[in-house]
Parts: structure tokens; sequence; C-alpha cells
């Protein structure tokens, strides 16, 4: 499987695909503590220190947008089926039998397990309802109201929350109750179809791609709400109703309007774009075999291109001659990269003010030194591998930066902490409900 994300595929069956859940604001019924720094082994810190999040979401769109809050010090409790736990675990890469990618998808979080299939299950996915700010949920329609996690359930438990539905073809769609995971959403955008050469198939990109900007627009959504929640006295909580193919379909802003009033869909132009902003564009390989990319966006950019090759300046004046000129630049380019090592290659770009780059391979990252000096990689302790290396937090916060204090933890490791201290549900009810299943 290609890691995408899910909306609950195989019709609900919780337990075996994707579950996403609901958050609220401070509802009443429960009033649980709160965590202290001694529960994170570490001082909270970030911009949402004290924002509570549960999130009925697995696999990739749902938990990144969690991830995202997490990252910047917000409470996250990920819910999880007794058992398999999310799907996620179970992706990617191994070392020694061990998974690598939950170690980075579910870090900064809290994992409960909870079986819905129970009322009693349920029950407490209310009281982690009221308990919340934000809700994230990533089921199909129907079963989000079966369980009691649609918008109108959650609004009734907790009038303040915020409620992040992700799925793949939108609420309000004929196709709600539909199942989506990313590579549809990219399909549908129409990135895929403008991705690849012109004599060759659409090409999806090496990661997931729609699940991964579906969840980052997700946490964006998210923080609006909570800015409206915290100016607005008659807030009512929220309702964000994401399809998985939108966030990608937004990014893409000339594609709707170009079609609409010059009636041609944009296709596939290769490394270089369909509506290029400038006429420098592509990658050139270099005599020792590198990938180099290479972008001119201004006028004067273009220019600098111009006397690096040596051609006459005054045919490339102007944006237009230099959109006239785009081929003659792109071939005198692939020819003089093709002539060089990529190391002369780019510090000749750098003395003519060219940008350009290597094509950076994970190995080329992790030896980089702007990577470095920007600490966009940290090492972190992980129980079952040792230290680890990951992406940073990122943005960076250079006042009140978050920070990465724990790795993907084990299934249900904070079930104590969630049910005990925050929800208050007393050690006998909690050992029942682990020997009945339920957590």
């Amino acid at each position: 499987m290609d890691g995408n994300d899910g909306t609950d595929d195989v019709g609900g069956a919780y337990g075996m695909n994707g579950f996403s859940g609901t958050g609220g604001a401070g509802g009443a019924g429960h009033a649980p503590g709160r965590g202290g720094a001694g529960d994170r082994g570490d001082a909270r810190q970030g911009q949402l220190t004290g924002l509570k999040v549960v999130e009925f979401a697995h696999v990739v769109a749902g938990p990144l947008a969690g991830s995202m809050l997490a990252d910047q010090g917000a409470d996250v409790v990920h819910v999880e089926p007794p058992g398999a736990g999310d799907a996620a675990r179970a992706m990617g890469p191994r070392r020694d039998g061990i998974p690598l990618w939950f170690k980075v998808a579910g870090r900064n979080k809290r994992s409960v397990t909870l079986d819905l299939h129970h009322e009693e299950g349920r029950e407490i996915a209310r009281s982690l309802i009221a308990w919340a700010d934000v809700v994230i949920v990533t089921l199909r329609a129907g079963r989000l109201r079966a369980w009691g996690l649609d918008w109108e359930s959650v609004h009734a438990v907790n009038p303040k929350a915020v409620l992040l539905q992700i799925s793949g073809f939108g609420a309000t769609s004929s196709r709600a109750d539909a199942p989506g995971f990313g590579k549809m959403g990219e399909a549908r955008s129409g990135v895929v179809h403008l991705t690849g050469f012109p004599d060759g198939p659409p090409v999806h990109t090496g990661f997931s791609h729609g699940d991964a900007v579906t969840g980052l627009m997700g946490a964006y959504a998210i923080l609006a709400a909570l800015h409206r929640r915290s100016t607005d006295p008659d807030f009512d909580g929220e309702w964000i109703d994401l399809a998985l193919f939108e966030p990608l379909f937004r990014l893409v802003e000339w594609q709707v309007i170009a079609y609409d009033q010059l009636g041609t869909a944009p296709g596939r132009a290769g490394n270089q774009l369909a509506v290029a902003p400038a006429a420098v564009i592509n990658t050139y390989r270099s005599k020792d075999g590198d990938w180099l990319t290479v972008t001119s966006a201004t006028l004067r950019s273009v220019t600098n291109v111009v006397r690096l090759l040596g051609l006459p300046e005054e045919e490339f004046a102007t944006t237009e001659q230099q959109h006239r000129g785009r081929e003659q630049l792109d071939e005198g380019l692939r020819a003089w990269v093709a002539e060089r090592t990529a190391e002369a290659c780019l510090a000749e770009f750098e003395r003519a003010e060219v940008v350009a780059s290597r094509v950076f391979t994970a190995a080329d990252i992790a030896a980089d030194p702007v990577y470095a000096e920007r600490e966009d990689i940290v090492t972190v302790d992980d129980p079952d591998l040792g230290p680890v290396r990951m992406q940073a937090v990122i943005p960076h916060f250079r006042r009140a930066p978050g920070a990465v204090w724990r790795t993907g933890p084990a299934l249900g490791a904070d079930n104590d902490l969630v049910y005990g201290q925050w929800l208050g549900i007393d050690d006998e009810r909690r050992t029942e409900l682990e020997e009945r299943g339920v957590i």
C-alpha cells in the first residue's frame, strides 16, 4: 500500500482500517485535569500550549493535521482500536522488524485505545469530545453518524468544539459515504495530469502528497476557526468539511481560470511548468551525472542566464523576448551543464547569481550544511531504536519554538494518563474496561 490516508475504505470496520474522531472546546460533563510538564518528560512548549485535541483519525491526512498542532505544544490524543492500533503503525520501512514511519507520524502525541463498537467505548468518546477543543475525524459519513462522531452529535456534546472532518469526496457530496485515499485526491485535483513529460504517463509524486497537503490545510483551517472562537463571543462551534482532492486543487491557482477563459486544459511539461512564471525552469544533468534544477523567474535573473551562456542580451531584453526564447535558453543550459561537473556548475551559477540546486536525496539532506545551520534535523531518543533523526518542528518560531519531546508512542501508552488523570475514570473501572476489550 502507498501509505495514503484512507477514509475507512472497508465500510467502517474500525479496528481494521482508518478511523477519525471529533473534538470540542472544553464542554460540559467532564472537567479533567491537565497533564503537567512531568507528563511529557520535558517542559511543554510552543505556540499551542494548552490546546486540547482528540483525533479519531488514522494513517496520514487527519493525523498529520494533529501532528502540526502537537509539534507546537498542543495535547493531542490519538485514539486507536485495541490490538492492531492505527494501520500506520505497520506502514513503511523497518529496522530490525520495527516500523520507522510511525515514529515520526505519531510523535508528540498521546496514544489511547478505544473500541467504538461498544456503547461504553462511544460513551468514553463523548467524554473525550467534551474534554477537547478540537476533534479530527476521517470516518465515512454513515459511520460517523452511527458512532456519534458527526457534526450534529459533536456539537451537542460540546457546542464550542471545532470539528475537522476529512473525507474522500466531502460531507455534502453524493459520494459522502464512498471510501477515499490520498492518491485518488491527487488524481482528482488536477495535479497528476500536470506532472510528468508530454510523451509519458501522468505521474504521482513520490510521497503521500495529497494526504500531507490535506493535513496541512486542515491544521490551517483549525487555527482559523480557533481565532474566530477567541474573538467572537457568540462562537457556536465550527465544522470544517475537507475533501481529499480540495487542498491540491486550491493550490494550482491558475487551472480553473485558464480553462474558463481560454478553453484549454494545460498539460504535462516535464520539469518545466505548463503555466510557467519564468523563461528558465528545468532540470539538467551534469558531466558527472548529478541532476541540477535551475530557475530564473524575473527579467533580471533570466538576463543573468543569458550572460552566463554568452548569448546577445539585446535579444532577451524584455519578458516577451525571454519567453519567446525559452527553447534556446533551455537547450543552451542543457549543453552548458553537460560539459561541467555539478560542483563547477553550482559555483558558476552562484557567481552569476543564477538560482540553482542539486536535486537532493535524503543522504544529501542529512549532509547539507544549510539544513544543519537551520537545525532542521533533530535527534530524538526512541525506546525501541535508540537515538533517531527526523525533521525538526517546522516552521521555526524563534521566540516560543515547538519541540519534539517523544517519538510515536506504543499503542495505548497513555491510557492511564488520559483516561485516569484527564477524564477521571478510576482504576477499577479502567481495569474492567480493559478486561472487556473496550480500551
